[in-house]
This record gives structure tokens, C-alpha cells and sequence, in this order.
């Protein structure tokens, strides 16, 4: 199998570790551990009780990572790899090596995003601050039944802190290297005998860690803001109530594309990469690389105000729940495309060569978001407990985008137009634009049950089934904003100009089956299958052609999973096997049709993965605690499509199905430790916290029609180690934290974006400290 190698002895040693940890329940019982709640099945229940494979990071957890968003999560979830893009709305959560990667507007992820009880229509919403997380749970593998169509390869599973029973509040500043401040303030409380409410607000800046050479100043920094508001009533006994309400706004000059290796495009730039390029079919990635020469800043604004009303009535034994959700999401991507600062300075043509040309983005979009549920679940506990639903969901955005680029003509593409106008030029300071304007549409409509039936004390039945229903639609119109409809880089003529609509929609029945054994003395085994799905799509975008009008179809996983978890006293232990296989994989496969290669969203082929997931949490003492995992996962391509020739209907001379290649973003192997030691002092705690990370190497990119990857494509693996100390006084009540970022100084990329020399290089990839301020009552 043509695939990465992976470091075989470290695979060992972590297997090697499991029965290893299962001695921890044999040392001294000191201290009882708490219980882990979760909603992987939309009720409450102990995470060792519930048959899914799911990660949970505790609000403790989080909050000593320190981390600004989900991206800095990700790095604690073994199963999970995040693709950053240079804006929250190109950016996707995969996991176990599956996730869908698409600058398209009517494609959704495979990775759903739900923040208390209400699915994200994309998954770059949640990539903005975390604050006031009570839990945040990672459900690995098909998840449809009761989470719905674009969960077809996990859950992200968000749950806020609610509103407390008794007045309290909080200040949380802290202060980082390179002028990052961030400050975060809560109050919460009842409010009568019948309700408690609670409001946090938040403020973050931050200059940047990258210089920009052209300015002299420095980029990919932020400036965010936000508040949260809640509500709980109980009117009765039988009656309550959850209002929320949000509302952020961020200006961030993110996300920078890095040039990793050398591009030729600026040889006399200050911020050359200190590179070999690519030696021996290995590429020499400058992962110390800082700076950019860019006239033109890449900026993302995004602004989100979100509405939601969950009641819950007791009616009998049974409850019915209704979430009702309305979110609108505005996002503007400002993008540097040529990666220069002497783009379009030229007074000769582009020769692709010798010349740089300009090429600038801008893009507004928003999303409407209306979603319903409506769910009646038996009491828990019963022989026979079961949930029944109803979902309704509603997203339509609009999108314009506007290319300003330098005019093209290398190939003759604007000799007739310039034969007509005297005097007429195209060369690299001629700059054309053009617009597009599109919108989307999608509604999906879903009945869903699931159920878990005794059969014995010890042995029960699972069963799960989702109908669902989808629309999809888009209308699709760009526009030659050039008075003589010349082509530019990357800009249609006047002649192509568009006015496309298609509509289509697909129903599909997905089901779930399994068995749960409990025991006494060895925990809990789980035996299930499960199916997923990934509704319809189209391909619209920029410069959509013909071929883009067509539906793509869906995409469907049926996954097979084997689980055992453990419980002592002191010590949980959860492993996991799985394998999935999934069809009419839904990615940006290369296409010949229209005569020249690109790449473009399609039912690219099928792809399977497999592998071993293991999570532990052990609490030796009252003082210490110490959790973490890893995952071994093998995603690979089983059969990829190729292209066929506009002109003679066959695939290019040459062309792989590229079986048994890599999928993108799916490390063989991923550790993540965390961990944290109370010394009681006194009058006071000290505090020691910290976590260690380790990727291993993964592609970043699609293997080529050829069956071979670009060099430039393999993202080197890397550790990273992360250590807090906080001294805490008057019962916790004030806080100082040092805070230890990448102590190792071990930098890395996350993303490759293209063009041989385009990377993704995060602020944690740098050595940075800060300091945290804490206050409350």
C-alpha cells in the first residue's frame, strides 16, 4: 500500500499501553472519581454507560488549555485534525480521516457542529472564541440517527454552562506575548423563585505574529467581541424553559498564507523562505517562515447574532422537547491571491513566468439560518427506553465575490478584443475584474427514532432509524465588470458570463444496530452498526462552469464498531475498533471535462478507514489527575474516478485510481496527554497543569490523477507541550496563572493550500507565555 510510514515501534509502544493502564485501578484508592455526563444520546447520561465512542473535554480541561477556539482544541482530541483555511468559512473539522473540504456554498460538512442542541449550518461558525463551555464531546464515526444528514463522520457536541442557582461572577483577563489581551466577565444568578439567568461578555485583541515587509507591520492578529445571554424558567414542575441569546463580531487579519517553499514569484523579497524547495522528491518546507510581502491584507470579518428557545414539558412519564433556533451569519473574506507585493506592477503581459501578476478577492456572504426540533423520549432506566423526532431545518445565504486580477493574454485569449481596440493593452497593470452573485438554498426534513431494549439484565438491544429528506437549490449569475470583457487571472471574459440555476433533491433511510453487554467486574462492551449520510450537493463557486450545474449526489458511510469500557474507582478506560467505508465520497477530485485539469467537488470515489481509538482519565489522588488518549486510524482512498477527456470521453493516458493512497488530514498516528497536580499550601493552591500533543506526519492534499502526492503536500509530524502553574487563594476565589505555550518551541504547519509553496503555519507554533488574572464571588 502506497501510504506514509509510520514510525512502528511508537505504534507498539501505545498498543502496548493499554493493558498498561488497565492496572490503574489495582493502586491505593485514594479518591472517588466524578461522573462524566454527556448528551451523545440527547439525555443525560455517564459517558461509561452510553454505547458511542465519544471524547469529552470537561470545562476544566478546556479552560487550561488556554486555547482561542476550536482549532486549539482539536490538538486534544486524538480522532480529530482540523483544515485551516484562509477564512472560518473554508475551514473543516475531519475525523478518523474523514471530513468534506469545499470552498462550495451548497455543499455541507460531514462533521456536524452542535452547540446546545442546535446544528450549525457550517462548520466555520464554530471556529470563533470559546467561552463558558461546560463540556465539549467529540462523537466519533456515523452519528445520523439522531444528530441528522451532515453527520455522516462525527459530532462536535457543544454544551455552555448554565445559569446558577446562587448570585456568582467572574473576571478572567490574561495577557500574552506580542500584545494579545483577552478578557472575559460573567454574572449569573436567580432571578426570582422560578428562574436564573446569566450574561457573559468577552474582549480580545491581538497584533499578529506574522511581519508583513511591504508595511512593516505585523498580520494575523485579531479584534473580537461578544456576548452570551441565558434564561431558565420552571414556570411548574412539569414545565421549563432555556432562552439564548448571542451576538459576536470579529475583524480578523487571518488567515496569512504562508510561502513555505520557494514560489519564484518576488526572488528579491525580504520574506523569502530560508528553503532548498523540494530535494529528492522531499520538500524542504521553511516551517520558521514569519513573513509575507504582501500588498494587499488578508482579512476575514465575520459577525453571528443567534436566537434559541428550548422548552421541555413533562407529560406522564414522558418528556417532550422542542428546540427552536434562528442564526445569522455574516462572513467577508478579503483575500491576497497573488502573494506579492509587485502583483500587477509590470507593464508588460503575464507570462506566468518572469512576470507576477495581481490577483485580489473580496467576498461577502450571509447565512439565514431556521431550524425546529421536535423529540418525546420515555424515561430512562425502563426496559425499554426510546426517543422519538421531528426536524426541520432551513438555510439560505447569499454570496457575492469580486476578483480584481491583472489581464491575461499569454495564450492569445484577448487578441480578437484587442485587434478591435486600438491602442488597447493587456498587460500585467491592466487590471479586470468580474462579480458573481449567487445564493443557496437547502431544506431538510427528517423523522428519526432510536431505542435500547432489554433483553436481559446485562444485555440489550440497540436500534436507530432517521428518513430524511432534502432540497437543495442555487441560481448562479457572474458578471465582466470590464468595459471591453477582456480576461484576466483567474477572471471569465465577458463571454463567460453566467446565469445558472439548478435545483434537486434525494430522500435516504439510515438505520443503526447493535448490542450493549454491562458486566460487573469488566465494564461495558458494545457491539454496533451504524449508516450515515451526507445530503446532495452543487458545486458554486467563483468561476462555476457548465459542468458545476449538475448535482452531486450523496454521500453515504456504513460503519461496523466494536467498544469496551471500563470503570473503577479511581480509573476509566475506553478502546474502540472501527471500520468504515464510505461511497460517493464527496471531495475536490481532479476533472478533465471542459479540456484543461483542475479540480473541482465531486462524487470523487470511495474511501474506507479503520483503526483503534483508546480514552482514559485516572485520578490517582484528590490532588492529581491525568487523562489523554490516542488514535491509530488507517484512512486510505479504496477507488478514486478519473477524469474523462471533453473530447474523446476517455480518462488522460496515466490516470490512478489511486488505491490504497492517504486521504487528506488523517495522521496514522495522534497522542494527546493532559493533566493537572493540586499541592495545597498555606492559605493557598498551587497548581501545576499542562498537556503534550504528537502528530504524525499527514498529506494535506488529494494524491494527483497519476497516483502520486506533491511533495509539497506532506505536513512533517510534530510534538508539542504546554505547561501552566496557577496559584489560587481564598477558596478559589482568585487566580494567577503563568501559562506555558509550545515549550519545545517545535513549529508546524497544519495546512498546505497549493501552488508549491502555499502554507497554514498557526500562532501555536511559536514559544509564547502569558499571564492569567482571575477574580469571582
Amino acid at each position: 500500500m502506497e501510504t506514509k510510514m509510520l514510525n512502528t515501534p511508537k505504534r507498539l509502544f501505545l498498543l502496548a499501553l493499554t493493558p498498561l493502564l488497565c492496572l490503574g485501578f489495582s493502586l491505593p484508592v485514594s479518591a472517588e472519581m466524578e461522573e462524566i455526563v454527556v448528551t451523545a444520546t440527547k439525555r443525560e447520561e455517564n459517558v461509561q454507560d452510553v454505547p458511542v465512542s465519544v471524547t469529552v473535554l470537561s470545562a476544566q480541561t478546556i479552560e487550561n488549555s488556554h486555547a482561542v477556539g476550536l482549532e486549539g482544541l482539536q490538538a486534544l482530541i486524538p480522532s480529530a485534525s482540523f483544515r485551516k483555511g484562509n477564512t472560518t468559512r473554508n475551514s473543516s473539522v475531519v475525523i478518523r480521516g474523514l471530513g468534506t473540504i469545499s470552498f462550495s456554498t451548497a455543499a455541507e460538512p460531514s462533521v456536524s457542529t452542535v452547540v446546545d442542541g442546535v446544528v450549525l449550518g457550517r462548520s466555520g461558525q464554530a471556529f470563533s472564541d470559546l467561552y463558558e463551555l461546560q463540556r465539549l464531546e467529540v462523537l466519533r464515526g456515523p452519528q445520523g440517527t439522531l444528530f441528522g444528514k451532515n453527520a455522516s463522520a462525527g459530532v462536535v457536541n457543544i454544551t455552555t454552562v448554565r445559569p446558577s442557582n446562587e448570585l456568582e461572577g467572574s473576571v478572567d483577563l490574561s495577557f500574552f506575548q506580542d500584545n494579545e489581551t483577552r478578557l472575559k466577565a460573567r454574572l449569573s444568578g436567580p432571578i426570582g423563585d422560578q428562574a436564573r439567568a446569566s450574561i457573559t461578555a468577552f474582549k480580545g485583541d491581538f497584533d499578529g505574529y506574522i511581519r508583513n515587509v511591504h508595511t512593516n507591520e505585523t498580520t494575523n492578529g485579531y479584534d473580537r467581541s461578544g456576548v452570551r445571554a441565558m434564561l431558565e424558567y420552571e414556570p411548574t414542575d412539569k414545565i421549563s424553559a432555556l432562552f439564548i441569546f448571542e451576538d459576536y463580531d470579529a475583524t480578523d487579519e487571518c488567515c496569512t498564507e504562508l510561502e513555505g517553499l520557494p514560489s519564484g514569484r518576488h526572488p528579491l523579497s525580504e520574506a523569502l523562505p530560508n528553503s532548498n524547495g523540494t530535494v529528492g522528491g522531499v520538500a524542504d518546507i521553511d516551517l520558521e517562515q514569519r513573513l509575507i510581502d504582501h500588498d494587499f491584507t488578508t482579512i476575514t470579518l465575520d459577525s453571528t447574532s443567534a436566537y434559541s428557545m428550548q422548552l421541555d414539558f413533562d407529560i406522564g412519564d414522558m418528556t417532550l422537547t422542542s428546540i427552536t433556533a434562528a442564526r445569522t451569519w455574516n462572513n467577508t473574506e478579503i483575500r491576497e491571491g497573488d502573494f506579492t507585493s509587485i502583483g500587477g506592477d509590470a507593464t508588460i503581459p503575464v507570462d506566468f513566468g518572469a512576470t507576477t501578476f495581481q490577483l485580489h478577492d473580496v467576498g461577502p456572504q450571509e447565512w439565514r439560518q431556521l431550524s425546529q426540533e421536535l423529540r418525546l423520549a420515555s424515561p430512562g432506566g425502563e426496559t425499554f427506553d426510546w426517543q422519538l423526532g421531528m426536524f426541520y431545518w432551513n438555510i439560505d445565504s447569499e454570496r457575492n465575490f469580486t476578483r480584481e486580477a491583472s489581464c491575461q493574454n499569454n495564450a492569445g485569449q484577448n487578441d480578437a478584443i484587442l485587434a478591435a481596440n486600438p491602442g488597447l493593452t493587456c498587460n500585467a497593470n491592466d487590471i479586470v475584474s468580474a462579480t458573481a452573485f449567487f445564493d443557496t438554498e437547502f431544506n431538510n426534513y427528517a423523522l428519526f427514532g432510536e431505542g435500547t431494549y432489554k433483553l436481559t439484565d446485562n444485555l440489550r438491544l440497540l436500534l436507530g432509524l432517521r428518513f430524511t429528506e432534502d432540497e437543495v437549490s442555487f441560481n448562479h449569475n457572474r458578471l465582466s465588470n470590464d468595459p471591453y470583457g477582456r480576461r484576466g487571472v483567474g477572471v471569465q471574459p465577458a463571454t463567460g458570463n453566467t446565469n445558472y440555476s439548478n435545483k434537486t433533491d434525494e430522500s435516504n433511510t439510515s438505520g443503526k444496530l447493535g448490542v450493549q453487554w454491562s458486566t460487573d467486574a469488566l465494564g461495558m462492551f458494545y457491539a454496533t452498526y451504524s449508516q450515515g449520510y451526507k445530503g446532495p450537493a452543487f458545486n458554486t463557486f467563483y468561476n462555476m462552469g457548465p459542468n458545476d450545474v449538475l448535482p452531486i449526489g450523496a454521500e453515504e458511510s456504513d460503519s461496523a464498531e466494536l467498544g469496551w469500557k471500563y470503570t473503577a474507582d479511581t480509573f476509566l478506560l475506553n478502546v474502540t475498533v472501527f471500520h468504515t467505508e464510505v461511497t460517493g465520497y464527496q471531495a475536490n477530485n481532479f476533472d478533465n471535462s471542459t479540456g484543461v485539469t483542475i479540480t473541482r467537488l465531486t462524487n470523487a470515489g470511495d474511501v474506507s478507514t479503520e483503526g483503534v481509538e483508546v480514552d482514559f482519565v485516572w485520578q490517582p489522588s484528590d490532588n492529581i489527575s491525568i487523562g489523554g488518549g490516542f488514535a491509530s486510524v488507517d484512512a486510505i482512498i479504496d477507488k478514486f474516478n478519473c477524469p474523462l477527456d471533453s473530447i474523446t470521453g476517455l480518462p488522460p493516458a496515466g490516470c490512478s485510481t489511486r488505491s490504497g493512497l492517504d486521504v487528506p488530514f488523517s495522521p496514522d498516528l495522534k497522542v494527546s496527554l493532559y493533566g493537572q497536580w493540586v499541592i495545597p499550601l498555606n492559605g493557598m493552591d498551587l497548581i501545576f497543569d499542562g498537556s503534550f500533543v504528537h502528530t504524525d506526519e499527514q498529506y494535506s492534499d488529494l494524491p494527483g490523477t497519476n497516483g502520486t502526492f506533491s511533495p509539497a503536500a506532506l505536513l512533517p509530524e510534530y510534538d508539542i507541550l504546554n505547561l501552566n502553574a496557577t496559584l489560587s487563594f481564598n477558596e478559589d476565589k482568585f487566580r494567577i496563572t503563568l501559562i506555558g505555550k509550545n515549550l519545545g518551541d517545535e513549529s508546524y504547519a497544519t495546512t498546505y493550500s497549493g501552488d508549491g509553496f502555499r502554507y497554514q503555519i498557526p500562532r501555536d507554533a511559536d514559544r509564547y507565555f502569558g499571564l492569567g488574572l482571575r477574580a469571582s464571588f
